[in-house]
This record gives C-alpha cells, sequence and structure tokens, in this order.
C-alpha cells in the first residue's frame, strides 16, 4: 500500500510538471511573438537592466545556490554569478542581433537576424544560479523568450534567479512571460519541455543521459558534454606557476566546472619537481589503499559519480572515506597506471581531486591526454603548461577537443574568462562530443539569419540605375577620393543625414527599399557618372 501511494504520487507529480510545461511554454511564446518585433535599441535596454540586476543579486543569488545544493563556495559562486551578469553582457553588449547585422556591399548580401523563438534550458545543480543567468542574457539579447528547467536540487535559487531577471526584463519594457522557471521539475516534466511543439530550441547544461535526451528530442539543441580535463606539465613549463593554475582550476567552486582539470600529466625529467611542488601547494597523494578506497566512494558500481562527494572540499571527501589529511589540504591527488573501469579515478570528478600520470616524453604524454580525453572527455577542454611553441602547436594539431588553453587554468581559461575565448557558460564539444557546435556558445548561435542576396549584374531592369530614380540627374562629379558605395541601407542614409553628409553611388550601386525611402524627399545621393 505505501509502495502504491508513492506510485501515484510520483505520477501526480510528474503530470503536474508536464502540464506546467505546457502552460509555462504557452506564456513564453506568446510573449516572443511580441518581442520578436523589439528594435536593437530596446533589446539592448532590457539586457543592459538585466545584467545591472543580476550583478546586484550576484552574492545573494551564489548563497541560495550553496545552502540549496550544498556544492561549491559561496566566494566562487559570487564570481561566477558575476561572469554570467557582466562579463558576458559585455561581451554580447554590442552584438548585432536584430534587425541587419550584416551588409556585404561588394557582394551585394545582406544578412538580416530573427530569433528563433522559445528556448528550452536546462539548468544544473552544479552551476545553477550562473547558468540561469548567462542563458537567459543570450536569449533575450535575440529576441527569443526561455523556459527554465532546474535540476530539483536547485529549483529554488533557479526560481528566484528567473524572478530578478524577468522583473528587471519587465521594468525595461520586455512582455510579461519572456521569461519563465519550471517550479515543480520531473524528468518527464523535462521531457516535455524539450519535445514540445512550441519550443524551438534546447540549451542543455546536466548530465550525460540528460544531454542525449536533448539531442533526441526532436528539436535543435546546443548540449555540452563532460569534460575529463587533462592538464600537461611539459619539461619546459614554470612548475610553480602550472600547479598554481592547475590548483586554482581544480578548487574553483570545489570543481564543479565542467572545465575543471582532472588529471595532471607530466613529463618523467621533471616527475619529481613537480611532485613536490603540488606537496607544496596542498596536494595530498593517496596511497595505494586510499586510492582504492576513495574510488570507491568517488565512483559508483555503474560508473557514475557519487552525488555526495560533488563540489566538496578535499578535506571533507577524505573524512567521508575515512583518510586522515592534513587540515591545509586542497587537493586529493592520485597517482595511477592506467585510464578505464579498473582506474575509477580517471574519469571526471567534480570535486577537488586529481589523477596523476607520469609519462617518458611529451609524445608519451600526448598519447595519455588522448586516451583520457577518450575515456569521457571528447570535445571539450585541454590544458597545457609549456614554453615550447612547437609542442604548444603539436597537441593544438592532434587534440580532440575544442579548447587548448596554454598557461592559464583550464577551468576558468576554457570559458573564457582568463583567457580571449567568447565568455560562456556553455561550452560546445564538436561532432567528437556529440555536439552541434564547438563553440562558446553566444547569441548568435541563437538566431536565424536570412539573407538578401542581390544579381550579379546589379543594373536596374528599367535601364535606369536605382540612384538616378532618387536623385534625379547626376551632380556634378565627385572628387576622385571619394568612395562610392556598392550597397546602401537604412541605417547608412540616418548616419549620413544625422553627419550631413553625401553618399556616393552610381549605376553598380543597390538601395535597400527602406533606404530608398528614408532617403525619398532628402538630398543625400550623388550619382557618379
Amino acid at each position: 500500500m505505501e509502495a502504491l501511494r508513492w506510485y501515484g504520487c510520483r505520477m501526480d507529480k510528474d503530470l503536474q510538471s508536464m502540464q506546467q510545461a505546457r502552460d509555462l511554454l504557452e506564456k513564453a511564446f506568446q510573449a516572443q511573438g511580441q518581442y520578436a518585433d523589439f528594435s536593437q535599441e530596446r533589446v539592448d535596454s532590457i539586457v543592459q537592466a538585466m545584467s545591472r540586476a543580476g550583478l546586484r543579486e550576484a552574492e545573494r543569488l551564489a548563497r541560495m545556490a550553496v545552502e540549496e545544493t550544498g556544492f561549491g563556495r559561496v566566494e566562487d559562486k559570487i564570481l561566477k554569478n558575476r561572469f554570467g551578469a557582466e562579463t558576458v553582457y559585455l561581451a554580447i553588449r554590442d552584438l548585432k542581433t536584430a534587425g541587419i547585422v550584416r551588409e556585404d556591399q561588394e557582394k551585394g548580401i545582406v544578412e538580416i537576424a530573427s530569433p528563433v523563438g522559445v528556448i528550452a534550458a536546462i539548468i544544473p545543480s552544479t552551476n545553477p544560479t550562473s547558468t540561469a543567468i548567462f542563458k537567459a542574457l543570450i536569449a533575450l539579447k535575440s529576441r527569443n523568450s526561455i523556459v527554465f528547467s532546474p535540476h530539483p536540487a536547485a529549483t529554488q535559487c533557479v526560481l528566484e534567479t528567473a524572478r530578478i531577471l524577468m522583473e528587471a526584463a519587465r521594468a525595461a519594457g520586455a512582455p510579461e512571460g519572456v521569461i519563465q522557471c519550471m517550479s515543480v521539475s520531473t524528468l518527464e516534466g523535462t521531457h516535455e519541455l524539450m519535445k514540445h511543439r512550441k519550443t524551438a530550441l534546447i540549451l542543455a547544461t546536466g548530465g550525460l543521459g540528460l544531454v542525449r535526451a536533448a539531442y533526441s528530442a526532436g528539436k535543435p539543441a546546443f548540449g555540452v558534454g563532460p569534460g575529463n580535463v587533462p592538464a600537461y606539465i611539459e619539461s619546459s613549463a614554470n612548475i610553480p606557476k602550472a600547479v598554481r593554475d592547475v590548483f586554482a582550476g581544480k578548487c574553483f567552486d570545489n570543481g564543479t566546472l565542467c572545465s575543471s582539470e582532472q588529471s595532471i600529466v607530466t613529463d618523467e625529467a621533471i616527475y619529481s619537481s613537480v611532485m613536490e611542488e603540488v606537496k607544496a601547494q596542498g596536494g595530498y597523494f593517496l596511497s595505494e589503499a586510499e586510492i582504492d578506497v576513495v574510488g570507491k566512494l568517488v565512483v559508483t558500481p555503474n560508473r557514475a559519480i557519487n552525488p555526495q562527494i560533488v563540489g566538496r572540499a578535499a578535506t571533507v571527501i577524505a573524512g567521508m572515506a575515512g583518510v586522515t589529511v592534513p587540515a591545509n589540504t586542497r587537493v586529493l591527488v592520485a597517482t595511477l597506471k592506467g585510464v578505464g573501469r579498473q582506474y575509477p579515478l580517471s574519469i571526471e570528478k567534480l570535486s577537488p581531486i586529481l589523477a596523476f600520470y607520469v609519462e617518458k616524453d611529451w609524445h608519451a604524454a600526448c598519447d595519455r591526454c588522448i586516451e583520457l580525453l577518450n575515456y569521457g572527455g571528447l570535445g571539450h577542454t585541454l590544458a597545457i603548461h609549456s614554453q615550447n611553441e612547437e609542442i604548444i602547436r603539436q597537441f593544438g594539431l592532434h587534440k580532440p577537443v575544442s579548447r587548448i588553453v596554454v598557461n592559464t587554468q583550464a577551468a576558468l581559461g576554457a570559458v573564457g574568462h582568463t583567457t580571449n575565448l567568447f565568455p560562456s557558460m556553455t561550452l560546445g564539444c564538436g561532432t567528437m562530443g556529440g555536439n552541434i557546435s564547438s563553440d562558446n556558445i553566444s547569441p548568435l548561435h541563437l538566431v536565424n539569419i536570412k539573407r538578401i542576396a542581390y544579381s550579379k549584374d546589379r543594373q536596374s531592369t528599367t535601364g535606369t540605375s536605382p540612384s538616378t530614380m532618387l536623385t534625379g540627374p547626376a551632380g556634378p562629379p565627385p572628387k576622385s577620393s571619394v568612395t562610392v558605395v556598392r550597397l546602401v541601407c537604412e541605417e547608412d542614409v540616418r548616419n549620413a543625414l544625422a553627419k550631413g553628409e553625401k553618399i556616393y553611388v552610381n549605376s553598380k550601386s543597390v538601395i535597400t527599399p527602406s533606404a530608398r525611402d528614408l532617403a525619398s524627399d532628402k538630398d543625400v545621393f550623388l550619382f557618379v557618372s
């Protein structure tokens, strides 16, 4: 009877979640229909307001995330929230995502951005608030609406993040309902959200099973593969800095970023120096017996990560395993001889635990890195610490990853915080990792581009050039230094009028209808015969 009662409650929750997904999608669909007509200026004003709100609430949301999930460190989640709200905003602020976004005057091609529609956004428990901020900003920047499906362990902090962003967006003029969040999130409800006919695209961040479900939902989807990231310390590296960078990435938010380092691979020639530096910076080398007991705690029999250790401090995990370590231990380090099922700690661990490999030379290290990537990290990220440019290039040429970060930490380097990669919380792994893109996902991935393509012979079919129809007889020939514009759009005319300048055109110039209308009663064109 008790089992039947539980089953009934489970079914009721699934049905409630599925119905909520449908209801929120309907609201988001209606809102996006209005939002799709917003100008670039209105969109940018809304996104700026959301950025400011996210930045203002970064600390409170970080505390909520840690309290609700138990994962990570408040100070690091504050940085992630600020990264999503500020760094990402600054990177997308000047992007053109509405109307005409690019013109090739020489080829006669005009590119026009249009939104995709309603985006289903799957939010993980490891980085809940920062991922929600990031996905909301890029969705609204591209004139889409968004519906969040948070991991059940992070529902409340994501709901609050969505509320804050929606209030800021609405105050700046966005339609009500353009940001929505499920409060009853189950697997069945999430599947309904992803498969629903009013969902246009999926942004999936979560476990491998959920990402695969997103790709099988029958919708375009950007997913993120696992990141079993190797960090190679080559013989020419600055060893103290290399270890410091690896530890900074591994310890950041207790290893919850998928771009965090998972293994150190180093050369035999510098093995002793690297090992001593690891110890000096707070690394604890586990004995063979301790490797076995920690491996059994961290990895379940079906090769999944034990959620109880995710985002926990190294000392906490050691205590859970019954291993005594110094109080200042930052990272647990396991020296391994191989990769695979027999070596549980060779997989992605989402915690301050590193595998440690010693190889004969950089060729053997290269092979080991590829082996690690094949064991759950294909297409994601690799870090290399070296002063040898040739070896760095060889790693870039031969590694099956989308990001190779050099002489910096992988965790924040891959997302674009310590490198000049595009700032993003969604890192595509390319076809190597079963993803549709190898990019750091941005608003430009969330728009459709329409193209107006003019005939290669751009002479008017009437025998009269477009500029003559606008301006009448040709004016005096301009100086030889002037530039004849081959393609004129409305923005060109508006800028010329504002500056009191002329636009020089000839028989091959193409003038868009909106530009022609704006210039119809103004003396802005000069025809060059």
